[in-house]
Formats: C-alpha cells, structure tokens, sequence
C-alpha cells in the first residue's frame, strides 16, 4: 500500500505545555529490577493502578528472584512484563520453564523479547526473532510480547549504520501481520526529540506499523546518567547531557526529562497519529524520584488511562 507522504507540523515547545504533557503521560510504563523494587514499600502509592512495569532481567539475576518481584507486583495490580533476554537463555528448555514459571506462580501474559547486551550467547539463542519463533508464547497463551527499539542506532547488531536493526523491526512487524500477537516497540532512552521523532517517522515511511514506547530516563544526577548513556549505547543525543555537564551551575543540579517529553508531548498533540503512543520510563535516579516527577507532570491516575497500546 503506498505511503501518502503528509508533512508534519513543527511545533516549538513553549517551557510550559501542562495539558499536552499530562496527556503524553497518561499510560506511561517504568522498568524496575528485583534489587530496586524490593526497596519500595508501597507502589500502590507512587504508580496509577493498571500501569505496565516492565521487570528487566539482568544477567546473573536467579530467575527465582524475577518470578517473586513479578508475583509481587501482579498481586499489587500492575501490568507486569518481564524481559526475556535471548542471550542468557541456554536452550528451549530454559525459556519453556521461565515461561511456566511466570505464567503459574505470576499470571504474566506480557513479555519484552530483547537479545540483551552479552557480545557472546550463553546458549543457543542470540536475538529476540529466534524466541518469537519458537511459537512458546504463543502456545502459553501470552497476550502481548513488545520487542526492543533503538532510535540512535544498536552497536551491538550495527557497528556502522542502522540495516541490521531496520531489518530486523520489519521481521517483527510482519510477525505481527501473520499472527494474532499485540505487539510494541519499547525503545532505549534518548535525550533529544527531534531525531527521536525523525526516527519514528521513519519507520512509518518504512510501513512499520508497530506502535512506539519511547524510552525516557527519568529524573537523576548528572554523573549517574552519563554513566548509564555511556554503557547503555545512547548516540549523539548524549551531547545534551555532556553540554548541561560544561554549565557549572547546572552541574550539581538533577536531571529531569521535562524538555524531551514536553517537546514530544507537543508533537503527539500537533499529530495525534503519529506512532509514538507512550511514554516508557528507565527510572536512573530511583522509582520513588521517577514517580514523583511523573505525578507531579500529570502522569497519575486522576486522568483515565488511554487505552493501552
């Protein structure tokens, strides 16, 4: 089917966009780790019912540990999607337990497909196509699996460029077309939005259809972000930090996301179609900080969620 190639609209971001940015927010996911979220005592108190938490799954993390803090947070009534990283999976074997596991003891029905950061596989899987095509979710019943996005680019499948990852999304957007799965894009966290938006526009050009989670870090020192960009792969939107980090009056001063997301508020509200649809918090600083900030903007459960996408 072609693509009518419809201009968007530029929009500058004002400093202040309250209803744009209480809306952007509405639906808003976060990602926690078993060591982080065993540190909150009520997430009922920071997190709007219903909000999906995704449970990333770091290598060496017992999968004991993984179920626990998905039962937990299910019993709470969240969303919970834990992250299959294809790499430190040994064999079908493994993802066929760590599957029932989370299905018997969790009711998880959700699951982000990633290939994780290892360079080398530790079993017989080394990216998130080779898990959707054991046809295991789909015969356990999971309801929804999100597949991960790079909007700078993934040095571990490309060194140079962006064909391995556009590839390999147009492999996983026509998985979608030939099975009954609902599926997302979540997307690593990025600083800057205009090549964020020039990145989903994009993949609509490209007729990926899959909607897109984009990756926010929330509120957090300086010092630890830029850490975390640096390990974490994140591009030329990296500059936006380096130059907050020269302003020595800005130096000691927290981060928070405020002028991404009200800029990218501003363009969901000037393109209402457009493929970004949700706002998918890594919480740097703290869940309790990153709550916070997201309640303070809007993101509570005050205003009915969107429905989920």
């Amino acid at each position: 089917m072609a693509l009518l190639n419809f201009r968007r609209k530029e929009v500058s971001a004002p400093s202040i966009h309250g209803s744009e940015v209480e809306a952007f927010l509405q639906d808003y996911s976060i990602e926690v780790m078993p060591r982080t979220a065993e540190k909150v005592e009520d997430f009922t108190a920071l997190l709007p019912a219903g909000t999906r938490v995704y449970i990333a799954h770091i290598e060496g993390t017992p999968i004991e540990e993984m179920v626990a803090t998905a039962k937990g947070l299910n019993a709470a009534g969240y969303n919970v999607m834990p992250h299959f990283p294809a790499r430190i999976i040994k064999d079908k074997a493994t993802l066929a337990d760590w599957i029932a596991r989370y299905q018997g003891e969790a009711d998880v029905k959700q699951a982000l497909l990633l290939a994780g950061g290892l360079a080398t596989p530790q079993g017989d899987y080394s990216d998130s196509m080779q898990l959707m095509e054991t046809g295991l979710f789909d015969a356990a019943g999971f309801t929804r699996l999100h597949v991960a996005g790079h909007p700078e680019g993934n040095r571990d499948i490309d060194a140079t460029g962006t064909a391995g990852v556009d590839a390999a999304l147009r492999w996983k957007n026509d998985f979608q077309t030939r099975t009954d799965a609902k599926m997302a894009i979540a997307t690593q966290f990025a600083f800057e939005a205009k090549p964020i938006i020039a990145w989903a526009d994009s993949l609509a050009e490209a007729g990926i259809t899959l909607p897109v989670h984009i990756g926010i870090a929330g509120p957090a020192k300086l010092q630890t972000l830029i850490k975390f960009a640096i390990a974490c792969g994140v591009g030329p939107s990296l500059k936006v930090l380096q130059k907050r980090a020269m302003d020595v009056t800005k130096l000691l001063l927290p981060y928070e996301p405020t002028e991404v997301v009200t800029e990218l508020a501003c363009h969901k509200a000037a393109n209402p179609d457009c493929n970004i649809t949700n706002v998918h918090f890594f919480p740097l600083g703290g869940i309790k900080t990153n709550a916070n900030w997201a309640i303070q903007n809007g993101g509570s459960s005050a205003v009915p969620a969107k429905p989920a996408v």
